[in-house]
């Protein structure tokens, strides 16, 4: 006969994954009003406050977490903090948090600004504590760059013409720079193999821009 104890045991170990679900902070990580054609300095400021009080929900999350097993409870909170870092990316693009970038990123904030700017550790090897993946950082710019993708199109409807040939720039960039990695993660390679129709809707929006004379030939390449 099966020891009924067994099961006891199973039962308080789903009670104990509970409890550190329900402890955890449910709140999603919004990405605010940021996605907007023309943005304003109070639109920014709004923003950054927004991200700033997400910042504090981080560190509850991380203060729970380090009690627990990181790698077994990190799907819980993972897409909602990966949200969190793209908006922090894009803000940063944008013009905000300037304070916050490294002497190295002028366009964008690398794993190491914003592990300082949550305050909590990136790309942990040899510890079991709550941290920033490399997958979750390189997840949240592929994110970015389809905010941004979406952004040079809303531009162009009122009337921002330079803007898709910035950012037209910078996700050529950025996808130069992925296809150097070996992305083992297959979800990620997946995701990151997107980044390209992207880069292809951007400049298809420079293209027909360039084709309506509305902006010089010279900055139609992209």
């Amino acid at each position: 006969m099966i020891d009924q104890r067994i099961f006891e045991d199973l039962q308080t170990k789903i009670d104990e994954e509970s409890a550190v679900r329900d402890d955890a902070p449910r709140k999603p990580f919004s990405r605010g009003r940021i996605q907007r054609p023309v943005i304003m300095k109070t639109v920014l400021d709004d923003a950054t406050a927004s991200i700033a009080a997400q910042k504090e929900e981080v560190a509850r999350l991380k203060a729970v977490a380090n009690q627990h097993p990181f790698y077994k409870y990190n799907g819980v909170w993972s897409r909602e903090l990966q949200n969190l870092v793209a908006s922090i990316e894009l803000c940063a693009w944008l013009g905000g948090l300037q304070e916050h970038k490294g002497p190295n990123s002028a366009s964008f904030m690398t794993i190491d600004d914003v592990g300082k700017y949550l305050d909590v550790l990136v790309n942990l090897k040899e510890q079991d504590a709550f941290h920033l993946t490399i997958e979750e950082y390189l997840l949240a710019l592929i994110s970015m760059v389809e905010e941004l993708s979406r952004l040079a199109v809303n531009s162009v409807t009122l009337g921002d013409y330079e803007r898709p040939l910035q950012i037209g720039n910078f996700i050529k960039d950025l996808f130069s720079g992925f296809q150097l990695l070996n992305l083992k993660n297959d979800i990620l390679r997946k995701r990151s193999d997107g980044i390209k129709y992207s880069v292809k809707k951007v400049e298809d929006v420079v293209y027909d821009l360039s084709l309506r004379n509305l902006i010089p030939k010279s900055g139609a390449a992209v």
